[in-house]
Order: C-alpha cells, then sequence, then structure tokens
C-alpha cells in the first residue's frame, strides 16, 4: 500500500488560481495564536548550584588529602 504524499497536487486543489492564489473567502480565517508566556518565570536559586561547588571542592581536597597522607605514609600503616 502505498502512502500519499503530504502535499496535495496543486492541479486538482479546489479555488486555487493559476498564479498560486486563492480568491477571498475560501481561506479559513487566521486562527489565534498566543505568544510570549502567560506569566514570568520565577528565577532559578542560585544557592543549589554554589553549595554543590562547595561540596564537591570539600570532597577533592578530603580525597587529595588522604592520598597525601597516604602517600607519606602519616595514617600509620591504614
Amino acid at each position: 500500500m502505498t502512502a500519499t504524499p503530504p502535499d496535495p497536487d496543486p492541479r486538482r486543489t479546489p479555488d486555487l488560481e493559476a498564479g498560486g492564489g486563492v480568491p477571498p473567502g475560501s481561506t479559513p480565517p487566521d486562527s489565534a495564536q498566543t505568544s510570549g508566556l502567560s506569566h514570568p518565570q520565577p528565577m532559578p536559586s542560585k544557592t543549589t548550584p554554589v553549595l554543590w561547588l562547595v561540596l564537591t571542592g570539600v570532597l577533592v581536597l578530603m580525597v587529595a588529602g588522604l592520598i597525601v597522607a597516604l602517600g607519606f605514609g602519616w595514617l600509620g600503616g591504614v
């Protein structure tokens, strides 16, 4: 089964004039369109990203300190 093409054949389209236009009254009225937002979007919090950066930095420093302590043997055989 062959699917129909997405664009109709211009020769068989009703009310289509020779230049490709349509006579007045042949098209439906414009539909209503909504542009923009219905209400302002809230600003995202700046606390959460900063908190995650600080926690990640602390974790990286702790792991680096552990590696240095193990390297110098400061942990006494752990």
